[in-house]
């Protein structure tokens, strides 16, 4: 049974992990978006792993494991795009004074010496380049040093990317910057979903909004494959997630925790700390000092 943990986190860091045993119930965009829901798992020893069930259907959801204890939840909007026309209306969506802001810190990049370009990668070789670039660029960003977060780059997951490039169901972009790769994109692909699997950068160019000037540039050569029909930013909020999004669904991810005075203690353990830092949360943002917390919680 796959080990998972409830994690304690503040910001971007993960302050402590309490390992369990079980099973994940992923939910799909198309199941989010969807009437019926998937085929529930058997639990493990510990219960159940929710992932993106949609808000609406969370009654039937936690009927499928009756007595079992719910917590760690959290409500979200899973942002989408809509890729059912062309680039140059995607873009037209946005106002005149976010794409005016987009392509200023794309010519800000741009007039850095030796500028900027974008690399594609969806080949099995390809994929293998950009593997061999952008795993030593993931281990150095936050989403990796503090939550664990980076790009795999175990056996498994590289051959599952392998595979997947086999059957053309991988899309990965790099942006190169003063001569070397400074921000990546992983793009598996289901159906005609694109999932937005990993996106990182190089700390010392978060000035650069690299990893935004390299979702305009991938989403331009994506709509021009006129292949896709959505492009899926998965579970969780994010301020990138909404700017480029163009809908969403209303998700919760949660787990389903078997009855044990362990885990109630657990949960109730988590509930408190998430009450915490909501507090804290809203005093820094009355104060003005939201957003240099979070700034100081990445290094």
């Amino acid at each position: 049974m796959p080990r998972h943990a409830i994690d304690f986190t503040l910001g971007s860091r993960r302050l402590l992990r309490v390992p369990r045993d079980l099973a994940t119930w992923g939910f799909g965009l198309d199941d989010a978006l969807a009437r019926d829901l998937p085929c529930a798992p058997t639990p493990g020893p510990d219960g159940v792993r929710v992932l993106s069930a949609p808000i609406a259907r969370l009654a039937d959801v936690a009927a499928c494991y009756p007595g079992f204890v719910a917590g760690a939840r959290q409500d979200y909007r899973r942002h989408y795009i809509a890729m059912d026309g062309d680039f140059a209306g995607y873009m037209a969506r946005f106002s005149g004074k976010t794409r005016a802001t987009l392509r200023r810190k794309a010519r800000k990049l741009a007039d850095r010496p030796g500028g900027y370009h974008v690399t594609a990668h969806r080949t099995p070789a390809e994929i293998e380049a950009f593997l061999a670039a952008a795993l030593p660029l993931s281990a150095r960003t936050y989403q990796a040093r503090l939550l664990g977060a980076g790009l795999p780059g175990d056996a498994a997951a590289r051959r599952g990317m392998l595979e997947a490039a086999e059957d053309d169901r991988m899309r990965a972009f790099l942006l190169h910057a003063g001569g070397m790769p400074v921000a990546y994109l992983s793009l598996p692909v289901s159906g005609r979903t694109l999932v937005y699997a990993h996106l990182g950068y190089d700390p010392d160019f978060a000035q650069w909004s690299v990893g935004t000037v390299l979702q305009i540039e991938a989403l331009e050569r994506l709509f021009a494959e006129a292949r896709f029909a959505r492009f899926d930013f998965t579970e969780g909020e994010g301020a990138h997630k909404a700017l480029f999004g163009t809908h969403h669904a209303l998700c919760t991810s949660l787990v389903l925790l078997s009855p044990t005075l362990a885990n109630r203690a657990l949960l109730g353990a988590r509930g408190a700390f998430d009450a915490g830092t909501a507090r804290a949360k809203a005093l820094a943002a009355r104060s003005g000092a939201l957003g240099g917390v979070r700034a100081l919680l990445r290094r």
